[in-house]
């Protein structure tokens, strides 16, 4: 008999309590007034008659008490249904944030180049750094790997795994592909290939690059009109300090064509960045992380118990001794 306890009417209880309708609680200050006219009004309609009594006669008694004791029962149990009518409730709420994750392509430049230390300790493995850093915080996301250099290969396949990217992250180096020169076409479209069945509505390709399309059979502008027909967006950023001019020829040692990254990301409605040291490589990531952030929905669960049943019973029982006072021999001797 769980209902069966003081706790039920503690305030501490109470105040626990979040009321479905609480609408009925305003009515228990009604029903006191009700109570309080009536019995005005039935004192003024009662005759009286005139009997001469000492003072001791005219003390209270106990017994001369009880009769308040019908009407106070009635009034409980009324104030008890109205208790139960509100609907109180205990309310536990976890509230858990979904973000709807987007696939996300990296295209890392491994190619000889890629060794010059004009970022600490050097180009690869400054990007390296960033890259893990940047795949930490997209916890919801599913991000795959695609190196370059002459050639392009999918290292790692779209996956939510990131401790298995980080792995193949960490194992990048200049040595894993051995044909020279920079195929941005060609890791492109091993960038859409992978992505080009996904059914999210993000997809996202970022390609890190120190050099010219030098070598591969496709076209870097054809690639990104692909990608856009695949609703692929496109991020490039030129890693690397531009090239300075030799002495001897006074021609660059190194050519950077900055036009077809520009090229590329503007065709694929994404953007171009130059990152020339460690620091504005950080913030390059930094700010695609910003760009690409997936929407977040917020889902409240409610576990609601119900405890009006607890009142109910409490109810019925001074229901049970109002109707007992009433219509038994202790009525009378009540009303005496």
């Amino acid at each position: 008999m769980e209902w069966f306890s003081y706790q039920w009417f503690t305030i501490s209880q109470l105040r626990q309590f979040t009321w479905a309708q609480p609408i009925y609680l305003y009515a228990i200050p009604a029903i006191l007034v009700l109570f309080g006219l009536r019995t005005l009004l039935s004192s003024q309609a009662r005759q009286r008659l005139n009997v001469a009594l000492n003072q001791t006669e005219l003390q209270p008694s106990l017994v001369g008490s009880l009769r308040y004791l019908l009407p106070l029962s009635f009034f409980i149990a009324t104030t008890l249904i109205l208790m139960a009518l509100a609907r109180p409730q205990l309310v536990r709420e976890e509230t858990e944030r979904v973000a709807e994750g987007i696939d996300l392509m990296l295209a890392i430049d491994i190619s000889s180049s890629m060794a010059e230390t004009d970022l600490k300790p050097n180009r690869l493995e400054a990007a390296k750094r960033v890259a893990r850093s940047f795949v930490k915080s997209r916890r919801n996301d599913r991000i795959g790997l695609v190196i370059f250099a002459g050639e392009a290969y999918s290292l790692c396949p779209l996956t939510t795994d990131h401790d298995l990217l980080n792995g193949y992250l960490n194992e990048l180096d200049d040595s894993m592909i051995k044909t020279s020169g920079t195929a941005i076409g060609s890791a492109l479209a091993v960038c859409i290939n992978r992505m080009r069945e996904s059914k999210v509505k993000s997809k996202v390709t970022i390609l890190l690059s120190d050099g010219d399309n030098t070598a591969g059979n496709l076209d870097p502008v054809t690639v990104a009109r692909l990608a856009k027909a695949f609703n692929i967006r496109i991020y490039t950023v030129a890693i690397g300090r531009p090239p300075l001019p030799s002495v001897s020829s006074n021609l660059a040692t190194v050519t950077m064509d900055e036009g077809i990254l520009t090229t590329i990301a503007n065709i694929g409605s994404g953007s171009f960045f130059r990152a020339g040291d460690a620091t504005r490589l950080q913030a390059v990531f930094n700010e695609i992380d910003r760009l690409e952030k997936a929407p977040v929905k917020t889902v409240i669960y409610k576990d609601v118990k119900d405890f009006y049943r607890m009142y109910l019973y409490w109810a019925l029982v001074f229901l049970l001794l109002t109707l007992f006072l009433k219509n038994t021999i202790f009525g009378n001797i009540l009303e005496d």
